[in-house]
């Protein structure tokens, strides 16, 4: 029997936690996590602000008790201080002062990311909101319930800040949406898609201020003026929502870090460092559109690196399949979907890259209920393999997007893709399927 220790406990943690604890029985399994609750769904907490769901409480999958029923020690609201890497001992501190120190033979780093706060001028201003934590959007909706806060600015127009401006405007507030490029979802899609979800917000009376950076924020206590370097804009709430970095304070000076501070891990989430290992958003994931390691903080990746680390760690050696980074985004109804690299950031890495485009609608013309649907694949005009897609319509064409990541994992070319074998039935496409279409309008 050997003692796993486990710092973090929210996606990639839980998993890594479930994974050890209904496989490998025999190993002792304590956690520490510095919050109060585990496992909370931040993915759903725009539809929470933005009243989609009657409640929090379907945005948690695990507790303390659950996890310790299956024969876990768990520790909560109990910050590592300090970790021994050579002598294998994790040091922390319980809310109620008691310290602990844990010997480990393993040892799965789940520290996560946290935000990124620029250091601006009136940024410790009120109502000057993160949103990360289930306390951050609990702060957030209490906060609502003042009816002098009508003005509200969403710094950040990456998913998470496009996805806050549609639940502040379902809230009945005055919405601008401020990011210093010229387009929303910059990372996710080229500018053919990222126009029409520009479009959309725009017609759902969300204010865009594209191409201005902030420079400061005004109030007295309160925030009250978003000053950037093109204009003013009237906050009675700002969001901070530029993005996250990897938390990896815990490991400074012992293990290898990422270019952008991440802990760098190889395909069984091993770490630098002897039987340690990361997980979730404090660590690196195996990218197959450029074969080599990024960072990709999802949670997809958060929970499947949490499982690849659990088996390793209990001693049965399994590798990652690598990820796609494969996201997407609903919007008012107006679903877009990416995976792999956009045209533009193919062409940027040196890619000699190209990309086949087609619109049309979902289902033949003759149905009454339609939907327009858009495509584009990017691929390789070289070797002609795909490496991304991107997706967008009102109808729910998510599941198409499964078959395109598997696509770049497995190194299909485009042409494989032309007369590959799509079902037809008029409720739900085309016999010419888009899919097809577009692959079969690449040269």
């Amino acid at each position: 029997m050997s003692k796993i220790i486990v710092i973090g406990a929210n996606h990639a943690g839980t998993a890594a936690l479930n994974t050890i604890l209904d496989n490998y029985k025999e190993h002792e399994v304590t956690a520490f996590d510095a919050n109060s609750n585990i496992s909370f769904l931040g993915c759903g907490m725009a539809l929470w602000i933005g009243r989609q769901i009657s409640g929090p409480e379907g945005l948690f999958y695990s507790t303390k008790e659950k996890l310790e029923e299956k024969g876990a020690k768990i520790y909560m609201e109990t910050p590592v201080d300090y970790i021994d890497y050579e002598k294998k001992y994790v040091y922390a501190t319980g809310k109620d002062g008691t310290k602990y120190q844990e010997p480990f033979d393993k040892l799965i780093l789940a520290t996560g990311s946290v935000p990124i706060v620029p250091n601006i001028e009136g940024k410790d201003l009120e109502n000057v909101q993160l949103v990360k934590l289930y306390q951050n959007a609990q702060e957030v909706i209490e906060k609502l319930k003042d009816e002098s806060i009508r003005d509200v600015v969403v710094v950040g127009a990456g998913y998470i800040g496009v996805e806050l401006a549609e639940a502040f405007k379902r809230c009945g507030k005055s919405v601008t949406v401020i990011d210093c490029v010229d387009t929303c979802l910059a990372g996710y899609y080229d500018t053919e898609f990222t126009e029409g979800m520009k479009k959309h917000l725009e017609k759902n009376g969300v204010t865009l201020a594209f191409n201005e950076m902030v420079q400061k924020l005004e109030g007295n206590k309160k925030v009250e003026r978003v000053v950037t370097d093109k204009g003013s804009y009237k906050a009675d709430m700002v969001i901070m929502a530029i993005g996250f970095k990897p938390n990896t304070k815990l490991g400074e000076g012992n293990i290898n870090l990422f270019r952008n501070g991440a802990f760098i891990v190889n395909k069984h989430q091993e770490t630098s460092v002897p039987d340690v290992y990361a997980i979730g958003d404090c660590a690196t994931v195996y990218d197959n559109t450029i074969d080599d390691y990024n960072y990709i903080a999802l949670a997809s990746n958060a929970v499947r690196s949490g499982i690849v680390a659990a088996h390793n760690a209990a001693g049965i050696s399994i590798e990652s399949a690598g990820v796609q980074g494969s996201n997407g985004i609903s919007i008012w109804g107006y679903n877009m979907l990416s995976t792999g690299l956009t045209l533009a950031k193919a062409r940027k890495s040196g890619i000699n890259a190209v990309a086949a485009d087609f619109e049309d609608l979902q289902k033949p013309a003759f149905m009454e209920k339609n939907n327009s649907v858009k495509i584009r694949i990017v691929y390789d005009a070289d070797t002609r393999i795909v490496l991304g897609a991107q997706m967008a319509s009102d109808y729910d064409i998510s599941m198409g997007l499964h078959m395109f990541s598997l696509a770049i994992q497995e190194k299909v070319t485009i042409d494989k893709l032309k007369l590959l074998d799509l079902f037809f039935l008029p409720h739900f496409n085309q016999p010419y399927n888009y899919i097809t279409m577009a692959a079969l309008s690449a040269v």
